[in-house]
């Protein structure tokens, strides 16, 4: 696939981390706003990117791009999305894909409709040690409590206290704890279990955003805990129990290096299926896969995934009053 890549972000320094070993990716173009062209200039450099753009739709009017990656801030996810679709290309976005599951909903029916694959690049949902994990469940028995903690202060908190309201804590640019940390814990759910019965969040707000929050999940015969946090830390731990044992996991969703088995009969398993690869190659090398075999079965099937995680995530939002600037365009 020809990439575009758009940002200039930490999620897109990160992605050059890794992607010039995923066959089959061709680095054809990055864009930017024009204040930070200079930056994408330098990376496009450093990163052998053929094409640099000042403008974003200068770079969707390019015939040899055909796949756009969005790393940019939240609250712009949406609209970049939809322009990229009409300008006829596949777009892969990075989580969280919308800010509300409405807008997400039409991008999905913009994408059928333009016979475009729209993906959202969501680590979690293609790792190795979580679809491991999925195929162990019975190992555990029957699922009673799952509690998934990832809390991590964030540097910005500190900028935040001052008044220096940065993205990641910005209601109008989609920010707070649920939509940069939770999210994680939430698509790690999805991807193991599906929709739940209901969502509720419990949050702690300051300035209108959750700088940390407490969601539960009911799936009937057992309940879930999920817990986000960027104004404290804790230990990050992730536990799935049954009658018959416990997955423990000890690093976060999104990168989920290794887990214990831990059996009622004091047997214990270790795995890790990883190793030292980046997070997000599984994800990269499963696109390039589905972008190549035009496979829109796979799209669909992960779609179906994306659009309950957003789902679970409006739904909490809504339940602990934490209101988007994006909702008001609903």
């Amino acid at each position: 696939m020809k990439l575009g890549i758009t940002g200039c972000g930490m999620i897109v320094h990160d992605l050059f981390n890794f992607i010039h070993d995923v066959e089959g990716v061709e680095l054809e173009a990055m864009a930017s706003i024009p204040a930070e062209y200079e930056k994408v200039q330098e990376l496009a450099k450093a990163n052998h990117v053929k094409k640099t753009y000042e403008c974003y739709e200068d770079m969707l009017a390019d015939n040899d791009v055909d796949v756009i990656y969005l790393g940019v801030p939240n609250h712009l996810h949406y609209a970049m999305c939809k322009q990229a679709l009409e300008a006829g290309k596949h777009v892969i976005c990075e989580k969280p894909f919308t800010s509300h599951i409405k807008e997400l909903e039409e991008l999905n029916q913009l994408a059928k409709e333009k016979e475009l694959m729209l993906l959202e690049a969501i680590s979690t949902q293609y790792l190795p040690n979580v679809l491991k994990i999925k195929e162990m469940l019975d190992e555990v028995g029957n699922v009673k409590i799952i509690t998934a903690n990832y809390s991590q202060y964030s540097s910005r908190y500190n900028a935040f206290k001052e008044g220096n309201i940065l993205p990641a804590f910005d209601y109008t640019k989609s920010g707070g704890a649920l939509m940069d940390l939770n999210i994680y814990n939430i698509h790690f759910m999805v991807a193991l279990f599906g929709e739940p019965q209901k969502v509720h969040y419990q949050a702690n707000i300051e300035k209108g955003i959750d700088t940390s929050g407490i969601m539960t999940l009911d799936y009937g015969s057992f309940k879930a805990v999920l817990i986000g946090a960027k104004d404290c830390k804790a230990p990050i731990s992730t536990n799935i129990q049954g009658d018959k044992g416990c997955i423990n996991i000890t690093t976060p969703a999104n990168n989920l290096r290794g887990f214990k088995l831990l059996r009622n009969d004091g047997t214990e398993e270790e795995m890790n299926l990883q190793g030292d690869t980046h997070r997000m190659y599984y994800e990269f090398v499963e696109f390039v896969k589905i972008i190549e075999n035009k496979d829109y079965q796979r799209v669909e099937e992960m779609m179906k995934k994306s659009l309950i995680a957003m789902t679970i995530a409006t739904k909490a939002r809504q339940s602990a009053g934490v209101v988007f600037t994006a909702d008001e365009n609903l």
